[in-house]
């Protein structure tokens, strides 16, 4: 898919690493002779990922870890700089999909979506941070939601955590800007993932694969891109959003973009 050496013996960081987009994103990676560091809570699924990854000669370190304990994430980074001496690329992408109808909030609920699709997202950022500002050099790649530009009926903890996630995303790229540092966010429509696997979807949002966010993922370090949001009806979608809220309301109301649970 891409010729040049750009990615040859770099090292990544990826955060939820067992499964879905961060799995696709591991291997694509390795593919390109990047060397992988796998951050996740299931030490079985992460040695999975390796083991694929060893098969055609890749490179990867199991770091087994809860993101949203700040400590287990400043001891795996810890573990890649002294395994591996630097840092080049972080790519934030731990979700878990949380939903609920806001006039039955858990608050237990949204908290928890909070610890994940936030919090967890901040302490890789922030501890990665310093290692990079130091070289100044990195690219950090933030894995959020097309939610996180157009919220969806039922999905507000969720939504709200991504939100929270892409506004830092904007500041951070912005007050990064001349460190040497790239930010780059990644807002993908529904994706084919087992984190949405009972969830059934309207034609005109059908699920996507993992392995397209990924090749997004690695085209976005081969090219200076601040946002990238696939796939072209999720762009459309977001555009419709900026240009009238209301309007992409009725979309959303019409077309059932928040699909059925099965």
């Amino acid at each position: 898919m891409f010729s040049n050496d750009k990615l040859k013996d770099r090292i990544a960081v990826i955060t939820g690493a067992s499964s879905g987009i961060g799995r696709s994103t591991a291997i694509a990676m390795a593919k390109q002779r990047c060397r992988v560091a796998l951050i996740a809570r299931n030490v079985d699924k992460l040695n999975e990922t390796a083991e694929k990854i060893h098969q055609f000669g890749g490179e990867a370190l199991v770091c087994p870890a809860d993101i949203t304990h700040h400590n287990e994430v400043e001891r795996v980074i810890k573990d890649v700089l002294l395994q591996w001496g630097c840092i080049d690329i972080l790519v934030a992408n731990a979700g878990q999909y949380i939903r609920s109808p806001i006039k039955n909030l858990d608050m237990n609920a949204m908290m928890r979506s909070m610890d994940i699709n936030f919090w967890g997202q901040l302490y890789a950022i922030l501890a990665v941070l310093p290692h990079m500002l130091q070289r100044q050099e990195g690219h950090i790649i933030i894995v959020a939601t097309v939610d996180a530009k157009k919220g969806l009926p039922l999905d507000a903890p969720y939504v709200a955590a991504k939100f929270a996630l892409s506004g830092f995303a904007d500041v951070l790229r912005q007050e990064l800007y001349g460190s040497g540092i790239r930010v780059t966010t990644i807002f993908p429509g529904r994706v084919d993932t087992p984190m949405i696997e009972h969830l059934k979807v309207p034609w005109i949002s059908a699920k996507i694969s993992a392995e397209m966010v990924a090749n997004a993922i690695i085209r976005c370090i081969f090219k200076d891109k601040a946002e990238v949001i696939i796939p072209p009806q999720a762009k459309l979608l977001c555009y419709l959003q900026a240009f009238s809220p209301q309007l992409a309301d009725w979309v959303v109301r019409v077309f059932h973009l928040e699909g059925w649970e099965s």
